[in-house]
């Protein structure tokens, strides 16, 4: 396994702690068996962006069962918060969007959002002053009306997000919140990520989107067929230090013949190329350049 680890990290608080965590799935006579999750151990730092990721079937989702209380572990420990994840005491601090959003659909955004915060014994007064917040936070101001069976899909991952905050939840699970969003709505979701990480939060997001992990993790734990491969920061597992990267702030022709040159006597392997931009950036250029003509 690929361990990163940053010693500065130690002082913060776990939000998350799981050693040697085990799930073995059996069939009715105990004859088959499947091991889901095969003794894996990371923590969540109180305060980090934590992206888990994995291919389909690497034991991501039972892991996030694990961590919700819906499923309880063969064996090792998960706790959030200092209790036990299947203590009800630990859920009052979660906050889930799950892959599919199972919602009422013959509810608007509003009345969604009052039956989840009653759920959560919030007062009527505090209720409506916070889905207000929530609905403007998401972007469905003009929607909010509008059953839910009328959503798009993008709309429902919006509506999903909120319904995942309505408690004001110190620990948010996130499992493909950008699915479904065109590319303003992801960068707004990828900034509304970035914005409860300011506020304190602790974010745990699975995502197959690689770009969006990268731009918001500040750590990942990559898993495959039940067994956790990869742990640390992304910025130390995606650094290359036996290359390293020259910047110029303009093209000279001269000077890079001149560094070409410098490399070939070094034979040192040398290529030079005009940085490219994300295609995200160049697509949200021009739709915000053409919004405020």
């Amino acid at each position: 396994m690929i361990v990163c680890h940053n010693y500065r990290k130690r002082h913060l608080d776990n939000v998350v702690e799981i050693k040697d965590l085990k799930k073995t799935f059996k069939s009715f006579f105990g004859k088959h068996r499947v091991d889901a999750v095969k003794g894996i151990t990371f923590n969540v730092h109180e305060g980090e962006i934590f992206g888990l990721l994995g291919p389909n079937g690497s034991g991501k989702t039972t892991t996030i069962k694990l961590l919700l209380g819906l499923l309880f572990p063969t064996s090792g420990s998960i706790s959030l918060m200092n209790h036990s994840a299947s203590s009800m005491k630990s859920h009052k601090f979660i906050g889930y969007l799950p892959e599919e959003s199972y919602l009422y659909r013959f509810l608007n955004a509003d009345e969604i959002l009052h039956f989840y915060g009653k759920l959560f014994s919030i007062s009527r007064n505090d209720r409506k002053k916070k889905i207000d917040e929530l609905i403007s936070l998401v972007g469905l101001e003009k929607s909010r009306k509008r059953q839910l069976k009328g959503y798009s899909k993008g709309m429902m991952r919006r509506i999903g997000i909120a319904q995942a905050l309505i408690n004001d939840p110190e620990f948010i699970i996130l499992d493909e919140p950008t699915s479904g969003l065109d590319p303003i709505g992801t960068r707004e979701v990828k900034d509304l990520i970035m914005m409860l990480k300011d506020k304190g939060k602790t974010v745990l997001l699975c995502s197959h989107l690689l770009a969006d992990v990268e731009d918001v993790c500040n750590r990942i734990a990559i898993m495959y067929e039940g067994s956790l491969e990869c742990l640390g920061e992304v910025s130390e597992l995606l650094t290359d230090l036996d290359s390293c990267d020259i910047v110029l702030n303009k093209y000279d022709e001269k000077l890079n013949k001149r560094i070409l040159a410098m490399a070939k006597e070094e034979n040192i392997t040398c290529e030079i190329s005009s940085p490219r931009r994300k295609l995200e950036d160049l697509f949200l250029e021009i739709v915000n350049k053409n919004k405020n003509q």
